[in-house]
């Protein structure tokens, strides 16, 4: 039996010009305790002076003006992330542990959760240590190896430890009363009790093979040459019990994920429906991080483009952006940091002006908040 625990110190992290000039009008509510096992990675969590009835910002009009947004389960989630009547949403992300550390693909996610908590919402990150016991499906032909024990608790401390540093780091406490703001959670905490009897009962008998059939992960393993495992085919319902899981004991309503995520989501939000009889449970996808040809943006010709500074130094980390061709450098602005529309907007006007523009000032801009986020001040 694995067993995961810690706890996280938190940082408050500079304002974007962007989020500062929104807190003028928005204030955040009491985030209420989160009952976690002793097994769950967690922060504490923020307290923060309750001002329900004062306007967030609008973090899915951000997230699409700044081309973070792919699908919605629901156009109400537009409505309830801004509504003063509502309280804040609660926002998760999965990361599965198949590395030591996450790698520049992940980074999106973790960016996309701190727009919500930016924007009054708490974020929560699911590091899949249940599902890691038995492999992942990916969008490659072969599924990802199953994870011995001792590999998998490395992999879920390390990425638990990252991904509170980098939130942490960059958390907003308009009270400057911090304990926490957000928190980090391990799947194995409620699969490893759950038998296979009861999951068939609960969750079973309300999934339908015909919609499970119709995923796009599943068709294209059924289009392929390739098998399609009975792990493959059913890993939809494993991550969908998690949104229900956590729609039920942690108040957690949405979930976020990369567009090829996009089907898990959906199970998620189904389930949710089926088996509680309610709505309220969102799912927001985003981009995948490509480049203006089409072609995958983050690695490098040494592999991957890690976060953990253990496994590439925040130096490489920093080349790397820095390197980033013009044709990319004003869309990754938007997409990966935290800098106003407004400096983006002078930024890409300067470039066009080549008289005014002193040559690679974006690409710099872009490596230091890029770098910034992810690895502090002392990363650059």
């Amino acid at each position: 039996m694995l067993c995961y625990a810690g706890h996280f110190n938190i940082f408050v992290g500079d304002l974007s010009s962007e989020v500062t000039n929104a807190m003028l009008f928005a204030c955040f509510s009491v985030y209420p305790s989160c009952s976690c096992s002793q097994k769950t990675l967690s922060t504490h969590l923020i307290h923060e002076p309750d001002c329900s009835h004062s306007r967030r910002p609008n973090v899915v009009e951000i997230l699409e003006q700044r081309g973070l947004l792919g699908s919605l389960t629901s156009d109400s989630l537009r409505s309830a992330c801004s509504d003063p009547n509502l309280p804040p949403l609660r926002v998760y992300c999965g990361f599965d542990p198949t590395a030591e550390s996450l790698h520049l693909g992940n980074l999106l996610g973790i960016i996309v959760l701190s727009w919500f908590q930016r924007c009054g919402h708490k974020a929560a990150a699911l590091v899949g240590g249940a599902t890691g016991h038995v492999g992942y499906p990916s969008g490659k032909c072969l599924d990802m190896p199953e994870l011995d024990p001792q590999t998998l608790e490395r992999n879920t401390n390390a990425i638990a430890e990252t991904v509170s540093q980098i939130l942490g780091r960059n958390a907003i406490n308009p009270s400057a009363a911090l304990d926490g703001s957000f928190v980090v959670l391990d799947n194995y905490d409620w699969w490893k009790d759950f038998k296979l009897l009861d999951f068939f009962k609960e969750v079973g008998q309300f999934a339908r093979v015909g919609v499970m059939m119709s995923k796009e992960s599943v068709k294209m393993r059924l289009e392929s040459e390739q098998r399609i495992s009975y792990t493959v085919f059913s890993y939809q319902l494993l991550q969908g019990y998690d949104f229900l899981y956590l729609f039920k004991k942690e108040g957690v309503n949405v979930q976020i994920g990369g567009s090829d995520q996009w089907g898990n989501i959906t199970t998620g939000t189904d389930l949710i429906r089926r088996i509680l009889q309610t709505d309220g449970a969102y799912g927001l996808t985003f981009p995948l991080l490509l480049k203006s040809d089409g072609t995958k943006f983050g690695n490098s010709e040494e592999g991957a483009l890690w976060l953990s500074p253990s496994m590439l130094s925040p130096y490489k980390f920093y080349q790397h952006f820095f390197s980033v061709p013009d044709a990319d450098v004003v869309r990754f602005l938007k997409t990966l940091t935290f800098l106003s529309m407004e400096e983006i907007g002078e930024l890409e006007r300067k470039m066009q002006r080549p008289a005014e523009y002193v040559p690679n000032t974006a690409k710099q801009r872009l490596a230091e908040e890029v770098t910034r986020f992810v690895h502090g001040e002392e990363g650059l």
